[in-house]
């Protein structure tokens, strides 16, 4: 190795530690610096600088939980009462993710408006819509009032669950947390500075800066071990430094999540399928130290939503703080009541007749970054985010899995699934005779049919105004993505990239 790609490979040690922080070093395939495959090493200037992370280690971002996934019985636990026949019960197999610990509380929604309010100043119309709706409080008949000024903003519910969030924009808060927490990790690193002062299109996304985009407060690159890029180079994803996207669990990893059986099995046998996130067909806590107290914030009985003063049941008769009650199997707190929970899907009453048997999800909507000339997109001159498209049917031509963009009313709504697919029908005939059809987009509510279509979403969990029915992780309802209420919250997932085994990544499998 020359003296002049030796000094590069120091530096790169120096900056992140051969075998303590992911970099370079350790050994391909557990072999050594070399390839099994060519012979060739790595991360050698003189064999080309092919770099490989060989000692990567999982590290979870702020607020999660680790949850080892496995096989579960997903659907409906106890009697169908509503008779929705929406959650027929279907083994299914979930990879192991990350999880908030909690609902995302007041406090932390604040935080990120008032990012918002001070990289957007200029624009109020990005301010305007990340604002919860805090007039959901409202009744006709009830006097709520002081909670449309008070509950969001008074310190008093700092920790307690923001709601009048719809799912849109609990989408839009898991991508602005997923660039924070990267932007956080680069300058911890000493990669990018800290800087109050960005605004609009220099504001940091991960994925501008992972395309070369973001130059703003870029203050070192990395030793390039690239004979032909002397120079120096952009942190990778593939360098096991980012973390990746915060985003809504989908209904499966939320419901199993929820059950948290792993409290129920011993070796490959579960003792007890579980009605709620806790055993037995109780409400209450059986646990002599405290027992008859209720598991969950929810309505015990008609006009019930705390008990009698002295002896409150649930102790809240709204919202409760975020870590109330006792944590599941897995450490998550108010997976039953206090707010519901959207998640990622787009809701069918047959999806569970329809799905994969492994990471269940409806919703898809296949998209690329790319131009139509195959060029990596421009970042967005005001939100400095690259925009995604929907791919063409003729980029997807030859694929055996997929042949178009959008999957969200596939086998449920889609043309191909009509009653009647007459040979020669114009597509808007065709699309009269849909499932879920809601009419011609220029007649105002012509062929209404049906509240269900493509843009509402399912949520659970049971929150402070529900019975006990729904506190079962199986129950689901739904609710259009962009309508939000004052019993409706959410929490944040993410990949657990690489190994699902819990011992294999040293991680700790819940309360156990």
């Amino acid at each position: 190795m020359s003296l002049k790609y030796k000094t590069l490979f120091l530096a790169a040690a120096g900056i992140f530690g051969l075998n303590s922080c992911g970099m370079f070093g350790g050994g391909g395939g557990g072999t050594g610096n070399v390839s099994e495959k060519t012979g060739w090493n790595y991360n050698d200037p003189e064999n080309g600088g092919f770099e490989v992370v060989t000692d990567w280690q999982p590290e979870a971002g702020p607020g999660l939980v680790f949850i080892e996934g496995g096989t579960f019985i997903m659907g409906r636990v106890e009697q169908d009462v509503m008779y929705d026949w929406n959650a027929t019960p279907r083994r299914v197999t979930v990879t192991s993710f990350y999880m908030d610990e909690t609902e995302i509380s007041n406090v932390d929604w604040r935080e990120y408006v008032h990012w918002i309010k001070r990289v957007y100043s200029e624009y109020p119309n990005v301010v305007k819509n990340a604002l919860p709706d805090t007039l959901v409080w409202r009744s006709p008949l009830g006097y709520n009032e002081p909670f449309v000024t008070d509950y969001f903003r008074h310190p008093a519910y700092n920790d307690y669950p923001v709601v009048g969030v719809n799912w849109l924009q609990a989408n839009d808060y898991c991508s602005w947390r997923t660039d924070r927490v990267n932007e956080q990790l680069l300058v911890d690193k000493g990669i990018i500075e800290f800087d109050l002062a960005q605004k609009g299109a220099d504001v940091f996304t991960t994925e501008a800066y992972l395309s070369g985009q973001y130059e703003a407060r870029v203050k070192k690159l990395l030793p390039s071990l690239d004979p032909e890029k002397p120079e120096g180079r952009h942190v990778r994803f593939s360098d096991g430094i980012l973390l990746p996207k915060y985003r809504l669990p989908t209904e499966a990893e939320w419901e199993f999540a929820a059950s948290g059986l792993v409290g129920n099995t011993y070796d490959e046998r579960m003792v007890e399928r579980r009605i709620y996130p806790w055993n037995g067909h109780n409400v209450r806590n059986p646990d002599p130290k405290v027992r008859g107290q209720l598991m969950a914030n929810f309505v015990r009985g008609r006009g019930d939503y705390m008990g009698l003063a002295g002896d409150l049941n649930d102790e809240n008769a709204y919202p409760g703080p975020v870590k109330s009650y006792w944590p599941n199997d897995y450490g998550l707190y108010c997976m039953a009541g206090n707010v519901n929970e959207w998640v990622l899907d787009v809701y069918r009453p047959l999806t569970y007749e329809d799905f994969d048997e492994i990471r269940p999800f409806r919703g898809n909507v296949f998209k690329t970054p790319y131009d139509k000339d195959g060029n990596y997109a421009k970042k967005d001159s005001l939100l400095g985010r690259i925009p995604y498209r929907e791919i063409t049917e003729e980029e997807a031509a030859g694929r055996h899995n997929y042949n178009k963009a959008y999957y969200i009313n596939y086998k449920d709504g889609d043309v191909a699934s009509t009653l009647d697919f007459r040979d020669g029908a114009t597509i808007k005939e065709k699309n009269s005779d849909r499932m879920y059809y809601q009419g011609d987009a220029q007649m105002k509510n012509a062929g209404m049919t049906t509240l269900i279509n493509d843009h509402v979403r399912v949520y659970k969990g049971g929150s402070w105004k529900d019975r006990a029915y729904w506190l079962s992780p199986g129950a689901r309802r739904f609710l259009d993505e962009k309508r939000s209420t004052n019993d409706l919250g959410f929490r944040c997932a993410m990949e657990a990239v690489g190994a699902q085994s819990a011992r294999k990544r040293g991680e700790r499998v819940g309360a156990r």
